[in-house]
């Protein structure tokens, strides 16, 4: 009797130690850091950044005043926004809506989800997440634009701006170029980019306006041709992906940035589906200090479209016939 219980005794005392050594690696391997990413390289050898990259988000570019110096949500918060976001993409046409009628609220599709950060803006530098102050030369020639927005001689603004010619309005209504100095900024919808690399250089193609930026990454010099998104050069620094881009014509200022705006952008890919993206503004005429915005991208629901932006352009045709409509109506109450 004392044999049997003694090699029963042993047998407890072995599967306590399997059981405690089973859990002991199990936490181990719970605890172990996970291996790091291995981005992916192409046939010559470049980090492969190719594909297609959503960048939505509902994040603002800067932080709202009343969030003061606070750089992240809470959990809570990114629930409502996010909350929010969803019943503004999904909620049905108001019941007074008439039949046939598209609102536009249904034709934008500026995303549902708080930057994977969770901070209170895509602005990360300054701190406060807001644009630098203006300089006093940027502050002057904005207030003399605003004077001059709607004069023809002496005639005041009309709503909505000018409209005396096509060269009146902007160049995206023209179909010219987004104005963002070619970087892919959220916006209300279209934000996608498409990269495409081939042995010293790679392509960045905006889907808004499907602008393509040739980006060479050989080390050539920056050249004198100026253009309405500049001139890029680019290089790799690790795996990421640094593009400069300098040599802006003026034409399509981004807030007030144009000819001696310097960008820098910096693509680096951190997993299957996602790339961190960073982008500098630099322009000591226009901001006091350099400013920076960072968020991530996301693979892309699938190829992009066409932006035939000039084949469907009737926006424009509508606005300077709306005017020169209303332009007849008032010379016709004047006599």
């Amino acid at each position: 009797m004392g044999t049997r219980v003694t090699a029963l005794s042993v047998v407890v005392v072995m599967t306590a130690g399997l059981a405690s050594s089973a859990t002991f690696a199990q936490t181990a391997a719970e605890a172990a850091p996970a291996e790091p990413y291995a981005v992916p390289r192409t046939s010559w050898g470049d980090p492969d950044l190719q594909g297609v990259w959503d960048y939505r988000t509902i994040t603002p570019m800067e932080r709202r005043p009343e969030l003061g110096d606070r750089a992240y949500y809470t959990e809570d918060e990114v629930a409502q926004l996010e909350g929010r976001a969803a019943r503004r993409m999904d909620k049905p046409p108001d019941k007074d809506t008439p039949v046939g009628l598209v609102h536009a609220e249904y034709l934008t599709d500026p995303g549902r989800f708080v930057d994977e950060s969770h901070r209170t803006s895509l602005i990360v530098d300054p701190p406060n997440g807001r644009m630098p102050p203006l300089t006093a030369a940027a502050q002057e020639r904005q207030a003399a634009t605003r004077g001059a927005a709607g004069v023809s001689g002496a005639a005041p603004a009309r709503a909505g701006g000018r409209a005396d010619s096509y060269t009146d309005r902007t160049l995206l209504e023209r179909c010219i170029t987004r104005g963002s100095a070619g970087a892919p900024l959220p916006t209300l919808y279209n934000n996608n980019i498409r990269i495409t690399q081939a042995p010293g250089y790679a392509a960045i193609v905006n889907e808004m306006v499907h602008e393509t930026r040739l980006v060479p990454l050989d080390g050539s010099a920056f050249g004198n041709v100026k253009s309405y998104n500049g001139e890029s050069r680019g290089h790799w620094d690790g795996d990421t992906l640094v593009v400069e881009t300098r040599n802006f014509n003026g034409k399509a200022p981004y807030r007030g940035a144009g000819v001696n705006l310097h960008l820098t952008e910096r693509y680096t890919r951190v997993g299957a589906d996602r790339i961190d993206f960073k982008v500098t503004f630099e322009d000591d005429t226009q901001w006091t200090q350099p400013w920076t915005a960072e968020y991530s991208m996301r693979t892309g629901e699938g190829e992009l479209y066409e932006y035939a932006c000039h084949e469907g352009n009737y926006g424009l045709r509508n606005i300077l016939e709306n005017a020169r409509d209303e332009e007849r109506k008032a010379a016709g109450a004047a006599r």
